[in-house]
């Protein structure tokens, strides 16, 4: 029997699939540098990595994540920030060390398709939850750290939106593949 709960969602970095051979989507950077700035009188150079913050920051949207069992059980709500656009979709909660229950992050695509995720400079596990355009969840990964940033494994799966919760939430939540996502904005 599933019983309602709160969603903690937890981000990672997103990848896109047009950089991985023979995958036809819209191509998304999976460039690991830093990022550059430069004014009129100065040459480019990377900016400072900063500290580990406890949450993404005030600049992004939130919005309230329900998910319901096939038979319209309510399964899990929360409160998540969203990742809408390239900068906040790469970054994602990488620079994150953790998050507070009932919290988390909905990473949104411009369109469904197939979509790459790594858990590069991650300082916790995940699972990975896939949700088609109509809201229904098609793929769920089980993703530990990763040892190593130069051999990161995708985790992916057909979708529009992206949420990460902490690794065995869906397993003690009973969230599962073909279940149904609502999200308020």
């Amino acid at each position: 029997m599933r019983r309602t709960t709160r969603l903690a969602l937890v981000c990672c970095l997103v990848v896109g699939l047009a950089g991985c051979a023979g995958v036809g989507s819209t191509p998304t950077a999976t460039d690991t540098q830093a990022p550059v700035t430069a004014d009129a009188t100065t040459t480019a150079t990377p900016t400072a990595t900063p500290e580990p913050v406890a949450t993404p920051g005030s600049d992004y949207d939130t919005a309230t994540v329900t998910i319901s069992a096939e038979n319209g059980t309510q399964v899990a709500t929360v409160e998540a920030w969203v990742a809408d656009d390239f900068g906040k979709r790469y970054t994602g909660l990488s620079e994150t060390e953790a998050l507070e229950p009932g919290q988390g992050m909905l990473f949104v695509h411009g369109q469904e398709g197939n979509h790459a995720y790594v858990m590069r400079n991650m300082d916790f596990p995940l699972d990975m939850v896939f949700i088609a355009e109509n809201g229904t969840i098609t793929t769920i990964h089980h993703a530990p750290l990763e040892s190593d940033d130069d051999d990161l494994t995708q985790y992916s799966g057909r979708s529009k939106y992206v949420l990460e919760v902490p690794y065995g939430y869906t397993n003690e939540t009973g969230v599962e593949v073909g279940d149904r996502v609502d999200i308020d904005r």
